[in-house]
């Protein structure tokens, strides 16, 4: 087992360590202990953090850099612009490098295709009638050149995008300066994305997985079982490690020591393992969040535009 994660290098020319740990979490008390939580990651090894304005844990990780005793250069930030900051792309990357205490990201995410009517009280703004309160102006097309003008000011290392499927990077590429350097997706062996994956691939787009290891759904799976039995690791560890393998970027989280190490160290599976762990994809979502309602609205928007 290795025992450092090692990184890809993306368009941009940089490297990005493959293993995140990422800091959203529901339980409001872990929240509350995000600075030792996430320092204890930042002493273990681990060197790269993702978060986002929306997760309220921006201040817990600029605390956590400076209790890690780890210099700021040596680790990889990632952070987001939320779906209701769209006509406030500056003041938002201000006010998230302000929370975390730095002159600039080393990855600032679009965090969604779509946007829904900025209320700075609420990031999860709704209709009287229940419904996301989704706004179709601007688009994420108009969005994405603002996020170039972040990077232009050097405010952002590199951008991306986070949940686009190959429709709107279709979209999306024919109006660009700069090609999104990363694309973040809900990714695991039940959703194994192949096509995004290969379309990514090909335009230069790194993938990262978020719910890389599918949650109990996935980690309860025989076969994810039984090759952990094979290899003397956890569930988790294996299907994280097929991430890997894929040449996919990771962000597994814990507040939990012993999952930390867990999620750092892991496995190399060989051609065998892979091919069945392949062999388990069905194209199935298991995020919370990410299920399609009765009217097939996800987070307020259509499967079909969404593309998924």
């Amino acid at each position: 087992m290795p025992s450092t994660p090692t990184h890809k290098t993306l368009s941009t020319g940089a490297k990005i360590p493959l293993i995140a740990n990422g800091t959203w979490d529901w339980d409001a008390a872990s929240r509350e202990r995000g600075k030792e939580w996430i320092a204890g990651a930042l002493k273990m090894g681990y060197r790269h953090i993702d978060t986002a304005l929306i997760y309220g844990m921006e201040k817990a990780v600029g605390d956590a850099i400076k209790l890690s005793g780890v210099d700021r250069k040596d680790i990889w930030i990632t952070t987001k612009l939320p779906w209701n900051h769209h006509s406030r792309v500056f003041e938002s990357i201000d006010e998230s490098l302000a929370n975390l205490g730095i002159d600039s990201v080393d990855l600032y995410l679009m965090h969604w295709p779509h946007f829904v009517r900025y209320d700075p009280d609420d990031f999860l703004p709704k209709n009287p009638d229940g419904s996301y309160a989704v706004v179709d102006s601007p688009t994420f097309v108009e969005v994405w050149a603002d996020m170039e003008k972040v990077l232009e000011m050097g405010k952002a290392k590199a951008i991306g995008v986070c949940n686009f499927s190959v429709k709107n990077l279709e979209i999306l590429l024919k109006h660009v300066k700069v090609v999104p350097a990363v694309n973040q997706v809900e990714m695991h062996p039940y959703l194994a994305q192949k096509d995004l994956k290969a379309y990514c691939k090909e335009k230069g787009i790194a993938i990262e997985a978020y719910t890389p290891s599918g949650l109990q759904q996935v980690r309860n799976d025989p076969t994810i079982v039984d090759i952990a039995k094979k290899h003397g690791v956890t569930p988790n560890q294996v299907a994280l490690a097929w991430n890997l393998a894929r040449d996919v970027i990771i962000v597994p989280k814990s507040a939990s020591e012993e999952r930390q190490r867990e999620n750092l160290f892991l496995p190399t599976l060989d051609e065998e393992d892979l091919q069945r762990i392949d062999g388990l994809d069905r194209y199935q979502r298991v995020c919370p969040g990410n299920f399609p309602d009765e009217n097939g609205i996800v987070m307020g928007w259509p499967m079909e535009k969404l593309g998924w």
